[in-house]
């Protein structure tokens, strides 16, 4: 593959210019113009994170902290041992 670099070059020169090259700095700036615009709000998409994080972990702590044994009251069983509306005790109270 012995190509002569000037033969090529020469090549490249006589093809005509492709049609999108001619904008295509005004797209490459349009685009960086963009990007700059975008990190510009790189303190404001921060400050919303870290309020998020902490939310995030308040909810975390609250969900997970040890929570006090309350006495649950007792039910009433109709098939329970010691229950006051059991057939036989309302029966035998009369």
């Amino acid at each position: 593959m012995n190509m002569d670099l000037d033969e090529a070059l020469g090549r490249l020169s006589a093809t005509p210019m492709p049609a999108g090259l001619a904008e295509i700095e005004g797209k490459v700036f349009a685009r960086v113009r963009e990007e700059a615009a975008f990190a510009a709000q790189a303190t404001h998409r921060l400050r919303v994170g870290a309020v998020a994080v902490v939310v995030a972990l308040g909810l975390g702590f609250a969900a997970g902290s040890p929570v006090t044994a309350t006495a649950s009251p007792d039910t009433l069983s109709p098939f329970g041992p010691s229950s006051p509306l059991a057939p036989s005790t309302l029966l035998a109270a009369g």
